[in-house]
């Protein structure tokens, strides 16, 4: 667990006018595990006048610090009126419950992926086809679904990617939204074509849009540029914002400066 008191850097730009940028400092705090901002996050969990997407990372990120202080809020909220943040702080709890009754991963275990994730995957010796019909099943708990997701993400491989891809045809924007990020930290260039159908879908929710302008970038295949730059005029500004970030993410990654999987996450 990351701990640490300074977060002056993090709370001023929950101030920021750019609901994009919010919801990124949401998740930062999140990853750092900190119960320093436990009251912070449940301030923006019960502010329905926030951003969904702001209050949507604002649960999972208490779910990922995971502190018994997290569970009233996100309990009160399981059931929000907005669906996407209802479903976060079920999952939320979920997580909670499940490495209460758990041991955790070995930390000596090889782990490609660093990122504190808002569930943990299924077991590694579930087969694919399984692995996808529980990914696929618009039915079954959101929770196993996302085990399924990552479990697949883990995996790797044309088998998984399909699997993955064929997730985007759920009812589920939060689903969706978390698809689009692991195909982000995978960064295999299979992924581009179902990305960019999402990207270019208008009638897509943003936060989905948004995770796939961001994978794109994160690809950083020299195909997704001009698609990007068309959409930093996006109406919609986090769709708009979050390909600037993605036109950043891949100029820096074809540097060679930027390590997706390996330095750290970009929020979901």
């Amino acid at each position: 667990m990351l701990q640490g008191k300074n977060f002056v850097t993090e709370w001023d730009g929950l101030e920021d006018d750019s609901a994009l940028f919010r919801h990124e400092v949401a998740f930062c705090l999140g990853q750092r595990q900190d119960p320093a901002a436990i009251q912070t996050l449940e301030s923006i969990l019960r502010d329905t006048a926030e951003h969904p997407m702001v209050r949507h990372e604002a649960g999972e990120a208490l779910g990922a610090i995971g502190s018994p202080a997290c569970i009233p809020p996100l309990r009160d909220h399981a059931a929000d009126g907005c669906l996407e943040v209802a479903q976060t702080c079920q999952l939320a709890l979920q997580r909670i419950e499940f490495l209460e009754g758990h041991e955790p991963c070995d930390p000596s275990a090889p782990q490609r992926y660093l990122s504190v994730d808002p569930t943990p995957p299924a077991p590694a010796a579930t087969p694919t086809p399984a692995l996808a019909a529980t990914l696929l099943d618009d039915g079954a708990r959101i929770f196993d679904r996302y085990r399924a997701l990552f479990a697949l993400r883990d995996r790797g491989g044309e088998e998984a990617l399909e699997a993955l891809a064929g997730a985007f045809a759920s009812s589920s924007a939060l689903l969706k939204h978390e698809v689009a990020y692991v195909l982000g930290q995978m960064q295999d260039a299979r992924a581009v074509a179902c990305l960019k159908r999402v990207l270019g879908d208008a009638g897509e929710a943003a936060m989905v849009r948004h995770e796939a302008a961001e994978a794109l970038g994160a690809i950083a295949d020299r195909a997704c540029l001009a698609l990007l730059q068309q959409y930093t005029e996006d109406a919609e500004p986090i769709v708009a914002d979050s390909c600037i970030v993605a036109l950043d993410m891949l100029e820096f990654e074809q540097s060679g400066g930027f390590q997706y999987a390996d330095d750290g996450a970009v929020a979901t």
